[in-house]
């Protein structure tokens, strides 16, 4: 049985360049005609989607990855959205604390409405205010 030849896969401006060439083409075809498929040991020919679009996006220079931290460590990254716990507690984790440059310490006022939760930091100014306020009543 013959060895199949290894397919050459286009990347960079050839693969963009190729890609507006074959603009009428399926997205299979494209890919398949850009070398983003193998051939199975049954002849099948399978096309490589992730591996074609990730080319193309690093071809036409988008950086999708978020730059890694300081501290070369990953985690998860902000959702925005949060559960309430079995518990009754809300937790609003450290990636947005972070965000937003929080101490530990930092005060908040908590004002609720029909269908959400307001946290408005306390400035240092009203804090000492409020302080005062406290110590002459």
């Amino acid at each position: 049985m013959a060895k199949p030849k290894k397919i050459e896969l286009l990347v960079g401006e050839e693969l963009l360049k190729k890609v507006k060439e074959l603009e009428n083409l399926s997205k299979d075809d494209k890919a398949k005609q850009c070398g983003y498929y193998t051939v199975t040991k049954n002849g099948v020919e399978r096309v490589n989607m992730m591996k074609f679009l990730n080319a193309l996006i690093d071809a036409e220079g988008i950086q999708l990855d978020s730059s890694p931290s300081a501290n070369g460590r990953g985690g998860r990254s902000a959702s925005y959205r949060i559960s309430v716990q079995s518990n009754g507690n809300l937790l609003i984790g450290s990636a947005y604390t972070k965000q937003m440059g929080l101490q530990a310490g930092d005060e908040f006022v908590i004002s609720l409405g029909k269908k959400h939760i307001r946290l408005k930091q306390v400035d240092m100014e009203e804090q000492e205010e409020s302080e005062v306020a406290e110590a002459t009543a």
